[in-house]
């Protein structure tokens, strides 16, 4: 789940604006704003619209967890050598190829006939994602003075902020009222406008060539070291663990990704410069990141489904469910912000996260049925105030760290490690909640009097866990039930996680009296 306000992110740039008049510098203000929401958007639609994917298509739940980790393995990859690229043959063409890229492979997914179409089409948006995304704060940079930088940035954070509270209501009602298609179909317009705008409005503008080299072995191997791991962690459960394919992916994988660390120890140019992380708050703000977030993401991803599949909610509602936490988020990021500048990042970062883990517990006690408001709801409040205690905090602590000429670096890092926080975790979260879903569903069928056909059709389409379709009412059940459980286990070991980021916050920050929670890469995830 991407969050609204100030966040390290997008690669940010240092340096003079080009020289460019107020109209155009205007245009590439609503060119990085689309841009974003367009890559925002469609991330919390898709989300909502996999409880209807996964029925349309007839799908499992290990494929409608490939359908958001396709597209998250190709951004997290090549996230950083999509800044590169912008730096090296100009940001406003590698951001038109990205949206290019985008839009088109949006229309692939929406006009997919099957799961494994959907899949291919989402790997595609990823990759012009990964060039898209980093382009939106590094064209603002280029074109407005440092003097007027910041300003455009808070105008750019207050539309993601509107983005971020419309998008999930507006996904929901699509998916509900029209199609699931259109969670897709509705990039179509906005990335034809976006390369208009760009093609005839953007100036223009190149990085040092300091930043120009391109990390290729880098990429492939970080691009194959992740896709081993997670066909492993999603596979596994359904192939079985000791199979080849599950098996070899995994050693691959492993392989893949400690040839990565070894590559970019020695690279010139890496796409990951690990000396970066000798730093001690900078790794620790990273170590944070790592954990907080793929706590967020991995856990969030099965809100929805539980949420339709189970509460019977429809996807508007489901979509809407979540406006807590991003209400919360926005009401007190200017708050939160000064809060560092009176006592620091060190122990902001310690309290958000605790809060934030009291919010997964609470995540963790509805059953089946109740009301929104004594449910679901004060779980998001508790959840969007811990995240609001954090992300300030956070921003300001990287982006400090290190000198200011390696602001874009710092950010592009961190974002980087909170995508691959939630590619991961999705993967390991759904091997939790398979788990602990097939231990409980045994014990209830075997305390139910079903017939033979009944239990034998439930065990075929164990796959598609609170998608299981039967008629039986204690059966339907027995089926929401078995989710509930596995859906605490996972919000249980969100809470887990957040707490340890808490413990490195407190173990690994040097201790400070104030920091300034000014700067200029204020960045969406």
């Amino acid at each position: 789940m991407t969050l609204p306000g100030p966040h390290p992110g997008d690669r940010a740039t240092s340096g003079d604006a080009v020289d460019c008049g107020d109209a155009a510098r205007r245009w590439t203000l609503v060119a990085a704003i689309v841009g974003s929401g367009m890559a925002f958007v469609d991330g919390t639609i898709v989300n909502v619209a996999l409880p209807a994917i996964q029925k349309a298509l007839d799908a499992t739940t290990a494929d409608a967890q490939w359908v958001m980790e396709a597209y998250a393995l190709l951004l997290s990859a090549l996230l950083l050598v999509g800044g590169v690229l912008g730096d090296r043959f100009g940001r406003r063409r590698v951001f038109m190829i990205g949206t290019t890229i985008f839009t088109l492979a949006s229309l692939v997914c929406a006009a997919a006939p099957d799961i494994a179409a959907l899949i291919g089409g989402r790997a595609i948006q990823g990759l012009g994602a990964a060039l898209l995304v980093p382009g939106s704060l590094a064209l603002i940079s280029s074109a407005f003075p440092k003097e007027r930088r910041g300003a455009a940035i808070g105008t750019w954070s207050a539309f993601s902020g509107i983005t971020a509270a419309a998008g999930p209501v507006l996904g929901g009602y699509l998916v509900e009222h029209v199609s699931w298609h259109w969670a897709f179909l509705i990039n179509l317009p906005l990335g034809v406008a976006l390369v208009a705008i760009c093609w005839w409005r953007v100036p223009e503008s190149r990085g040092g060539l300091a930043g120009g080299q391109l990390d290729v072995s880098g990429a492939v191997l970080a691009t194959l070291g992740l896709a081993g791991v997670v066909f492993a962690l999603i596979e596994g459960p359904l192939r079985g663990w000791s199979a080849p394919s599950v098996a070899g992916a995994a050693c691959v994988g492993v392989a893949a990704l400690v040839a990565f660390i070894l590559v970019e120890r020695r690279a010139t140019a890496p796409m990951l410069p690990l000396h970066l992380f000798r730093n001690r708050d900078f790794s620790a703000a990273n170590a944070l990141t790592l954990l907080l977030y793929a706590a967020l993401g991995g856990s969030l991803f099965f809100v929805p489904l539980n949420l339709i599949q189970v509460q019977g909610y429809g996807a508007t509602g489901a979509g809407a469910s979540l406006l807590p936490v991003i209400a919360i988020m926005f009401a007190l990021s200017r708050w939160t912000g000064q809060l560092v500048d009176r006592v620091g990042a060190r122990l902001p970062l310690m309290v958000g996260p605790l809060v934030a883990a009291a919010g997964f517990v609470l995540y963790a006690l509805p059953g089946v049925g109740g009301s929104y408001w004594t449910t679901f709801f004060p779980a998001s409040c508790v959840l969007g105030l811990g995240m609001s205690i954090v992300v300030a905090p956070l921003t300001t602590t990287v982006m400090n760290a290190l000198d200011p000429s390696l602001a874009g670096t710092a950010s592009g890092v961190n974002n980087a490690i909170s995508r691959t926080a939630g590619l991961l975790a999705i993967a390991v979260f759904g091997v939790v909640l398979t788990e602990a879903f097939n231990a409980t569903l045994d014990v209830r069928l075997a305390t139910l009097n079903l017939d033979g056909d009944t239990v034998h059709g439930i065990v075929a389409q164990r796959a598609k866990l609170a998608g299981i379709q039967v008629a039986n009412a204690d059966a339907r059940r027995a089926v929401g039930e078995s989710f509930v459980a596995g859906f605490r286990a996972v919000m249980l070991f969100s809470a887990g996680l957040s707490v340890l980021s808490a413990l490195v916050a407190a173990l690994g920050l040097r201790r400070r009296q104030s920091v300034s929670a000014s700067v200029d890469g204020e960045l969406q995830r």
